[in-house]
């Protein structure tokens, strides 16, 4: 019975300790990757970019639909005295006109979409950096992104939102979020 009862006591004992231990190793941090991407120096730059190449596709599309509009304007215009055939063909150059514009504003979509992927990757991936650098600097096991709301529940931890700041020279303050 003695060794029974010593036994136990032993057991406990060493799951408290490993419990305890455990505890310890694990050290979690937390910031907002939105609010932290938003002041990234660059970022103006990539706006100005990213809206020239947007105006110039939509320049290139307001001028196919204003060719499309004229296009029709003038085949309804025209229709009463038109032969068949003269009809028949002036249709079929308005359908395919139409088919180009709606295939160009699906392509345009696409273009947008992989160009601001391509200029916003660079930004990106320095935050990332910075947030590896600061969170093996600081110990840190695990580092959240505050604005996933993938935890529902979590012990307090470290917002690390102003040392990733400073690893990347961000000087302006972090504005403030209503949900906070």
């Amino acid at each position: 019975m003695k060794k029974l009862v010593s036994l136990l006591i032993i057991v406990v004992a060493i799951t408290a300790s490993s419990n305890t231990f455990a505890q310890s190793k694990y050290k979690l941090g937390h910031l907002d990757f939105a609010t932290l991407y938003s002041m990234m120096p660059g970022l103006d730059s990539v706006r100005t970019v990213y809206e020239a190449y947007n105006k110039s596709l939509q320049d290139q599309f307001a001028a196919m639909q204003a060719e499309l509009e004229n296009k029709f304007n003038e085949y309804q215009t025209n229709m009463s005295g038109m032969s068949d055939i003269i009809r028949q063909t002036k249709e079929a150059e308005i359908n395919d006109l139409k088919q180009r514009l709606d295939d160009f504003n699906a392509q345009a979509t696409q273009d947008l979409q992989s160009k601001e992927a391509d200029l916003t990757a660079p930004i990106i991936d320095k935050a990332r950096l910075a947030v590896e650098e600061v969170a093996k600097e600081e110990g840190y096991t695990y580092v959240f992104n505050s604005t996933e709301g993938l935890l529902l529940y979590a012990e307090p931890s470290d917002d690390m939102m102003d040392k990733v700041k400073a690893k990347l020279g961000i000087t302006m303050p972090t504005p403030k979020n209503p949900e906070n």
